[in-house]
């Protein structure tokens, strides 16, 4: 029977924010309840693979429930690509199953590496928003454990505000213990992707406005060096389409390359940051046109280098990401490139997309219509905190909101604004529940 164990060290995936916890590892759903219910004098917190970039994943002083040893498929219907697993599945391991039989993940993130609770407990989404929204769109049950009522079941028809509220719930409303999802059919592996480079933001506007009818994924990694004003700055655009031909080849699951150690602390700076960019946008653009791309280097890049988080040095990384709204990202969004381009702070893993206007159920989910902004900044403490400071101006001014699920430092004022559901879902939040990102919102 697992119990839970003596406090230990536990890093966020930015490797910011760290904090001590003690943690049980269940390997049966039988043991669920049971560890709940010794765990009466302290919070609770589930947690997956530890790929929230900020505090959202750790409960300082109080326990956590380790999911990934709850990994296994409860039911798969072939024909319906309707599954239902365990939530400590992770996306890997559903996609190697998934996909030799024609079935995809209807939205993924960037990383395989997360677990289905994860997934919904961040309501993730993907390079197909305008498409297909959120993972919240296409879940279909969950099944969670509460400190107060037991085991119940979530859907839109049962416990539907519970539902709505354990999707994008960052786990506070309870232990997601197992989560049942409609998968989407493709006819290969293979995408049909086209690279183009582009220099400006209008630029990029022209383009995703022009291929978001035509394409399902569409995605810009930007040089957030080359322009000081913002407007210039220049980018690789992609967009594809899944292919027809028949070839359901799986990933592959031996990783390519490692990063055993981390990296000196000045190992990012100006002067690399701009060489790394430059030499990206030109590898690039050599490679511009179509190509026959398989899914795991398009949409899960980062997968290919184990520990790749160690490149920021012992000090650790931030992300920051926001999306703005259409009305004001022509303004908002050059502002904020401006603003980092200037500070001399800037990421190697810019990404610059759209998000369409499908609505997820879940009350904290991120995504809404508009322009998102996602970069990777080295912790350089007070100058870092100082730009994020300027920046989160601009999306407050446009009315923006901020990803919790990347968050490390977000002003509760902000979180509070940009979210007007949060009220109603407070009122489902599990009274044992906690992490150390909801206790910084709620002071």
């Amino acid at each position: 029977m697992a119990a839970f164990g003596t406090p230990e060290l536990m890093t966020s995936w930015g490797r910011v924010a760290r904090q001590r916890a003690a943690r049980a590892r269940p390997a049966f759903l039988d043991e669920v309840a049971s560890l709940i219910g010794q765990a009466r004098d302290t919070t609770l917190l589930g947690i997956g693979l530890g790929r929230s970039y900020g505090d959202s994943g750790l409960n300082a002083g109080g326990n956590v429930l380790d999911m990934t040893a709850l990994d296994q498929v409860i039911a798969f219907d072939p024909k319906t690509g309707i599954i239902r697993a365990e939530a400590g599945l992770t996306l890997n391991a559903l996609l190697r199953i998934a996909v030799p039989r024609g079935w995809f993940l209807p939205t993924t993130p960037g990383t395989r590496f997360v677990t289905l609770g994860g997934a919904v407990a961040n309501d993730v989404h993907g390079k197909n928003h305008h498409t297909a929204g959120t993972i919240g769109v296409s879940i279909r049950r969950i099944g969670l454990h509460r400190s107060d009522v037991g085991a119940i079941e979530l859907s839109p028809d049962t416990n539907a505000e519970v539902f709505r509220a354990t999707i994008g719930g960052l786990g506070l409303t309870g232990l997601i213990a197992w989560v049942e999802l409609q998968l989407v059919p493709i006819g290969s592996a293979y995408l049909d992707a086209e690279t183009i480079p582009f220099t400006g933001y209008d630029a990029f506007m022209a383009l995703a406005r022009a291929s978001t009818p035509g394409f399902e994924h569409t995605v810009a990694w930007i040089d957030c060096t080359s322009s000081r004003d913002g407007r210039a700055t220049r980018g690789l655009f992609s967009r594809a389409n899944w292919l027809d031909d028949g070839d359901l080849a799986a990933h592959d699951d031996r990783t390519h390359a490692t990063l055993p150690l981390e990296l000196p602390a000045m190992a990012i700076n100006p002067i690399s940051l701009k060489a790394f960019n430059a030499l990206y946008f030109v590898a690039g653009s050599r490679k511009q046109g179509r190509q026959r791309t398989h899914y795991a280097p398009f949409f899960y890049p980062l997968d290919a280098i184990q520990n790749w988080n160690r490149a920021y040095g012992s000090k650790g990384f931030y992300q920051y990401q926001c999306v703005v709204p259409y009305a004001a990202a022509d303004l908002a969004i050059p502002a904020m490139l401006g603003e980092i381009a200037r500070s001399g702070q800037g990421s190697c893993l810019a990404v610059l997309k759209t998000f369409g206007a499908k609505t997820s159920p879940g009350m904290l989910s991120f995504p809404r219509e508009g322009v998102t902004l996602a970069l990777d900044f080295p912790n350089r403490k007070t100058r870092t905190i100082e730009l994020f400071d300027r920046l989160d101006s601009v999306v407050a001014e446009a009315r923006g909101r901020l990803y919790p699920a990347k968050d490390g430092r977000m002003p509760a004022t902000m979180f509070c604004k940009g979210f007007p559901l949060l009220d109603a879902f407070s009122q489902h939040v599990d009274p044992r529940f906690q992490s150390d990102f909801w206790r910084r919102m709620s002071q």
